[in-house]
């Protein structure tokens, strides 16, 4: 089993920033990869960002190129996402999730262990 909570979510004006963490434990961290969705009220799940195990591979929906980094601390067992430029439309709970082996996915599906989110709320 893998635990994984979030935080780092909250208000923020549009253009601003926020980070979000990822905390897992229960097994070794190191052995997944990981990856951030989100949910916005009335719509799908999305995908947002995921990196590979050794954390030196990434990839993103297109919308979130050049505003958000997605990272990992395995020596931390903690995966980060720092959002730049936020705009409203980024409004959503974001979690993240872990798939064990090296690579992600940009399905949530693939994914074994997600955790409950955090609430991103961002004003125009």
């Amino acid at each position: 089993q893998v635990q994984l909570v979030e935080s780092g979510g909250g208000l923020v004006q549009a253009g601003g920033s926020l980070r979000l963490s990822c905390a897992a434990s229960g097994r070794t961290f190191s052995r997944f990869a990981m990856g951030w969705f989100r949910q916005a009220p009335g719509k799908e799940r999305e995908f947002v960002a995921s990196i590979n195990w050794r954390g030196d591979s990434t990839d993103y929906l297109d919308s979130m190129k050049g505003r958000f980094t997605i990272s990992r601390d395995n020596a931390k067992n903690t995966v980060y996402l720092q959002m730049n430029s936020l705009k409203p439309e980024d409004t959503a709970v974001y979690n993240c999730a872990a798939r064990e082996g090296p690579l992600p996915s940009t399905w949530y599906s693939d994914y074994d262990y997600r955790g409950q989110g955090t609430q991103v709320t961002v004003s125009s």
